[in-house]
């Protein structure tokens, strides 16, 4: 069952804000932080590919 206009937009957003603490943890340095931000991402990106 697909997603609706409006719950894809609620992913997206989501996505967007998660993305953001990624770019404010690179720019206050904290690069550790980053990775792991984005490695949460990526493994809950794929995890809804395969479900």
């Amino acid at each position: 069952m697909g997603q609706t206009d409006k719950q894809f937009s609620g992913f997206l957003r989501m996505l967007i804000a998660r993305m953001k603490a990624v770019v404010a943890a690179i720019k206050k340095g904290n690069h550790e932080e980053a990775l792991e931000l984005m490695e949460d991402i990526m493994t809950d990106l794929q995890n809804t590919l395969e479900d």
